[in-house]
């Protein structure tokens, strides 16, 4: 991500499938992951859990919670995504970070704008904040129920749009950028990977495509030690 890359010491990625394994055992890409970025720090994951709690490291194991935030060289949090769209924050000013896990439920309770408050509270500001949003399924392929509008309210008019078999079909990568800019972000600020995960298998794992044994790609942000 262009706009992420020019940072100073910061270390992020959007995570791909393994080419050589399809898939590969998820313990085994988390193993990868963390070999990789060794060098640079501990790589932090979370127990995701569709929802809107936001957490900061140290843990002693993986908390129950969709998004974490950090102000610590060293720190470099992970996100796992099969369809489900991660979310990289960056304060270049203060060297803050977070991490967000957004799929329908964690953006319907507004998750990405909790993590911006979160970095707040840490003393960043809205609008010094760079967001990267990663591969994730479109709304080309996300085909939900109707019941789904509910839950987005007022917003159900802005990332909801008719599928061919007459079925609403959610942009998640729209919803959460309309939730950035809520929260003060700027549009130039905001990055996005505009490839949908269920359109190419030959980069991505997704859920809808290949059902629960499927694999996971992680992603991940933090400033190196």
């Amino acid at each position: 991500m262009p706009s992420l890359a020019a940072v100073p010491g910061l270390v992020h990625g959007f995570g791909r499938r393994a080419p050589a394994v399809s898939p590969e055992p998820r313990e085994a890409t988390r193993a990868r992951v963390a070999r990789l970025l060794q060098p640079h720090g501990v790589l932090w994951r979370l127990r995701q859990v569709h929802g809107d709690t936001v957490v900061e490291p140290p843990w002693p194991s993986p908390p129950a919670a969709d998004a974490a935030v950090s102000t610590r060289a060293g720190d470099l949090l992970g996100i796992e995504t099969a369809d489900c769209l991660p979310v990289l924050l960056v304060d270049p000013v203060r060297h803050a970070v977070a991490a967000v896990h957004a799929g329908w439920r964690g953006t319907a309770a507004r998750v990405v704008g909790r993590a911006v408050a979160a970095l707040v509270l840490r003393g960043s500001r809205p609008t010094d904040l760079l967001a990267a949003l990663g591969p994730a399924i479109g709304a080309c392929c996300y085909e939900v129920g109707e019941e789904l509008r509910e839950a987005f309210g007022a917003e159900a008019e802005h990332v909801f749009t008719p599928g061919p078999q007459g079925r609403p079909h959610l942009d998640l990568a729209t919803a959460n950028r309309r939730q950035l800019l809520a929260a003060g972000l700027s549009p130039a600020a905001i990055a996005r990977v505009d490839e949908c995960t269920r359109c190419r298998p030959d980069l991505y794992h997704s859920y809808r495509r290949d059902g629960r044994g499927g694999g996971r790609m992680i992603s991940y942000v933090g400033f190196s030690r």
